[in-house]
């Protein structure tokens, strides 16, 4: 069964990043019925803290030495959420952006999948690559401001170039965004940018 990894990365269940998201899966769910949608609670499903075993292991790899039996677990819990995305033939990221850039647990899930021989490798004349095949893969990506028409009260987006590159770094190329904002200040504004959001993921949803 063909499956789509959703990323659901927002606390709140009302928003607007997890309400495009619903917009955009309604629409995905008509068109194929026989997918399976996986959901990732990044503030549900646990995320093994980056420290002792885990990140032992992650050097041990580098330095091409065994694992010790701690760090074989350890990079167990990694492989385990590492191959929900490699498993995955769609990706759907839900966000909102914190402070110019990605929230912490989306950085923490990037920081536990993104280890040498799992998502990437090492070559001497080569330099650095990819392990996981490319997939397509929208970013729904919720702000304060205005990045669409430029309005954006002088805030910068740092979080849709960090994702594109970390996803090129380990194979994922094929990424679209669309963003929504803003979501605060007046709400003609508001509403105008949710509804043209809202309008994309539908109409992305049918071809995805």
């Amino acid at each position: 069964m063909p499956k789509l990894l959703h990323l659901a990365c927002s606390p709140r269940a009302d928003s607007e990043s997890a309400a495009g998201a619903r917009i955009f899966l309604d629409h995905f769910r008509k068109v194929r019925p026989d997918w399976d949608i996986d959901l990732m609670d990044l503030w549900r499903d646990h995320l093994p803290e980056f420290s002792g075993a885990i990140l032992d292991a992650k050097y041990a790899r580098l330095k091409g030495q065994a694992f010790t039996e701690a760090e074989r677990d350890g990079f167990a819990a990694a492989e385990r959420i590492a191959l929900r995305l490699a498993l995955a033939d769609r990706v759907l990221i839900s966000t909102p952006m914190w402070n110019f850039g990605i929230l912490y647990k989306l950085k923490h899930w990037l920081d536990v999948i993104i280890q040498p021989g799992l998502t990437f490798r090492f070559d001497p004349s080569q330099g650095y690559l990819p392990l996981l095949k490319d997939r397509p893969t929208l970013v729904i990506l919720a702000s304060g401001s205005d990045f669409v028409t430029g309005m954006n009260r002088g805030r910068i987006d740092m979080a849709t170039p960090y994702l594109r590159e970390a996803l090129r770094f380990i194979g994922i190329s094929s990424v679209r965004f669309v963003p929504i904002g803003p979501t605060t200040g007046p709400a003609d504004p508001i509403r105008i940018a949710r509804e043209n959001a809202n309008r994309r993921l539908a109409e992305l949803a049918v071809n995805f």
